[in-house]
């Protein structure tokens, strides 16, 4: 058994795997999955797990470079904005329209949907290196 890190298999196989500008979307309950892209689905009722949790856990245990979010955030969802500005102080965030978003994540590596309830609460975490 792991000592530490994340114990779900799907997600540490998933960031083991990821090379140097691979992206991941961690999303909300409501975020459509594009058929072709995996889903480790966390989702146990709403709320649960939350977005901030997931994202907390993950980028613990990932080296992220960017960030992408989608520019509707700044309006309907300033305090997961704040939360993501916070963990990411250090990281480039980037913007984008909710559309352009969504087709962004045709090219994600997995999306892990949690159980978010809130608008926007939507990431893409692009990898980068240890050296």
């Amino acid at each position: 058994m792991k000592r530490n890190g994340i114990l779900n298999s799907h997600i540490s196989k998933i960031l083991s795997d990821l090379g140097h500008t691979d992206q991941i979307v961690i999303a909300d309950a409501g975020l459509p999955i594009p058929k072709d892209v995996p889903r480790i689905d966390l989702a146990l009722t709403l709320g649960v797990p939350s977005f901030e949790d997931v994202v907390r856990i993950v980028s613990e245990d990932m080296v992220v470079e960017k960030v992408i979010l989608a520019r509707e955030i700044k309006e309907k969802n300033a305090d997961t904005l704040t939360y993501m500005n916070e963990t990411f102080s250090q990281t480039k965030i980037g913007f984008v329209s909710h559309e352009d978003f969504k087709e962004i994540t045709k090219q994600a590596k997995v999306i892990i949907r949690t159980g978010e309830v809130t608008p926007y609460a939507n990431c893409i975490l692009q990898a980068g290196v240890i050296f």
